[in-house]
């Protein structure tokens, strides 16, 4: 833990940077516990500073919950490297991003995909523009229940989707050609 700690900070630091946390540091820190406990000889404790000049404290102290998704990111990207995991799954890791941050967290999951699978859920199309394959979740209530559904897209659909994504049930020619941009930019 000693070893592996300064190295993981680093990582995660650097990780943040490109997830709109410039100036950002992440560190651990290692406590001696007087006694051997369940989880060894110390106690683990992630402190974060989301931007130059702060402080790093407890993050989920001083994290907000955008702050909180990118921090995962960045340590889910970090570790998902160094170990063996064949599958990582994400459920709305994005949340709180938007923009250019977005973009870069869909291009930070496509790369992790190179290596193993990745399953992301997203509402953001700069998100799911990046993935090489696209799954539409739709929940359906009636007097019986409710219902969901997974239905892959491809093609017009996939299209369709991200338009849908970036400006509504109604798709114009503008989202529709904004879309094909942005799945076409991240091929």
């Amino acid at each position: 833990r000693h070893k592996a700690a300064p190295a993981l900070a680093q990582a995660v630091t650097a990780a943040m940077q490109q997830l709109g946390m410039q100036g950002g540091r992440f560190e651990v820190q290692l406590q001696a516990l007087e006694q051997p406990a369940q989880h060894g000889l110390e106690e683990v404790q992630f402190l974060v500073a989301g931007h130059a000049g702060s402080t790093p404290r407890p993050v989920g102290k001083v994290a907000s919950g955008g702050e909180l998704s990118r921090i995962a990111l960045a340590i889910a990207v970090t570790t998902s490297e160094l170990g063996q995991a064949g599958t990582l799954i994400f459920d709305e890791v994005d949340s709180g991003v938007g923009g250019a941050v977005a973009e870069t967290v869909g291009r930070l999951m496509k790369q992790l995909g190179r290596h193993r699978q990745v399953l992301a859920v997203t509402h953001l199309p700069q998100v799911a523009a990046c993935a090489d394959h696209h799954l539409v979740v739709a929940k359906r209530a009636d007097k019986e229940g409710t219902a969901s559904s997974v239905t892959p897209v491809s093609g017009e659909q996939r299209v369709a989707e991200v338009a849908r994504m970036l400006g509504g049930e109604r798709l114009s020619g503008t989202t529709l050609a904004h879309a094909k941009e942005m799945l076409g930019a991240s091929r």
